[in-house]
C-alpha cells in the first residue's frame, strides 16, 4: 500500500514539472479566462489590419499572483493600454527572471505553451490582456542542480517589442538554464 502511495505521489510530482500539465495543476485559472460581459471578442482580421501594433510604450506591465500549489505558484502576467489610441496585440511576449541588483537573467526564459490558442487582439485604452505564468518552485530541485539565485523580478517583453519592462517579484530561480521554472501561455482577455 506504501509503495503504491508514493508511486502515485511521484507521479503527480513529475506531472507538474511537465509543460502538458499546466492546465490540469491549475484548475482555478479556468474562471479568469471568461471573458466579463461588457469586453468584446477577438477583434475581426479586418479591424486588426487598420488598427497599429501595441508599441512598448504604448503597453504598461504588472504582475498579480493567483494560486499555489504542486510545486509551482501561478499568476498573471497583465499587458494594459496606457495610451490614447486603440492598438493590436496578442500572442506571446518574452518572460525571465532577473536579479543580482541589476537585471542580470537568471536562468531559462519561459517555456511558451498551448500556442494553439494565439490569437490578436485590438486593445482599446485602459482594457487590458493577460497571459497566465506557472512558476515551478526552485526547491523542488537540488542545490547543486538549480544553483539557486535571488530574484528581484520579470524582464518582460511585450509581444513584438525589443525593449522590456522590469516587474517587481521577488523569489528565488534557478541559475542553470538547463532547469525550466517558468511556463507561459498566450495573451487573451481576462
Amino acid at each position: 500500500m506504501k509503495i503504491m502511495i508514493r508511486a502515485a505521489a511521484a507521479a503527480a510530482a513529475l506531472c507538474c514539472l511537465a509543460p502538458a500539465c499546466l492546465a490540469l495543476t491549475a484548475p482555478t485559472q479556468a474562471a479568469p479566462t471568461q471573458a466579463a460581459p461588457t469586453q468584446a471578442a477577438p477583434a475581426p482580421a479586418a479591424s486588426s489590419q487598420t488598427t497599429p501594433a501595441c508599441t512598448n510604450a504604448d503597453l504598461h506591465v504588472d504582475y498579480r499572483y493567483s494560486d499555489s500549489g504542486a510545486g509551482s505558484s501561478y499568476g498573471w502576467i497583465r499587458v494594459t493600454n496606457v495610451s490614447r489610441h486603440a492598438c493590436r496585440t496578442g500572442g506571446y511576449g518574452g518572460v525571465s527572471y532577473v536579479g543580482d541588483g541589476d537585471g542580470t537573467q537568471i536562468g531559462h526564459a519561459a517555456i511558451r505553451v498551448n500556442r494553439a490558442a494565439v490569437r490578436q487582439y485590438v486593445v482599446r485604452p485602459g482594457q487590458r490582456l493577460v497571459s497566465s505564468l506557472q512558476m515551478v518552485r526552485a526547491g523542488n530541485y537540488s542545490k547543486s542542480t538549480c544553483r539557486p539565485a535571488r530574484v528581484d523580478g520579470f524582464r518582460v517583453y511585450v509581444p513584438n517589442a525589443y525593449r522590456s519592462q522590469f516587474v517587481a517579484h521577488r523569489t528565488t530561480g534557478c541559475r542553470n538554464t538547463a532547469v525550466h521554472l517558468l511556463w507561459q501561455r498566450p495573451y487573451h482577455r481576462p
